[in-house]
């Protein structure tokens, strides 16, 4: 496995556990960040889920479609990072890291898609 592969398949997995606190942290009795909260914890841990299918992928065409599921993922993860952000559930001096680590990882993966189309 290349060093790049293996940097991505750890950042990916450190997002995930990055998100799985922010989603405990929230209130549980705000129904609002709860459902936010959910839908960010979804997304937030199946990029690096997606990043492993992709890397055990059998053929070219395989490889590019799971890449584009964890583009997908990513940039949800960002709207709903967003959302949190904008409705003032999360203080943006706390949010901030995680919104930074997503739009990267969504220009990672742009990156990735686009150079393995060629």
């Amino acid at each position: 496995m290349k060093n790049e592969e293996a940097d991505l398949l750890a950042r990916t997995k450190l997002f995930a556990r990055r998100i799985i606190r922010l989603y405990i942290s929230l209130a549980k009795t705000d129904n609002v960040a709860q459902v936010l909260g959910k839908q960010v914890l979804r997304s937030g841990t199946s990029i690096g889920a997606n990043y492993r299918e992709a890397n055990r992928a059998r053929s070219k065409a395989e490889f590019i479609a799971k890449m584009g599921e964890c583009l997908k993922e990513a940039d949800e993860t960002l709207y709903w990072l967003e959302l949190l952000l904008d409705e003032q559930i999360v203080p943006a001096k706390k949010l901030q890291p995680l919104v930074e680590e997503s739009d990267e990882l969504v220009a990672i993966f742009v990156t990735i898609v686009k150079k393995s189309r060629v």
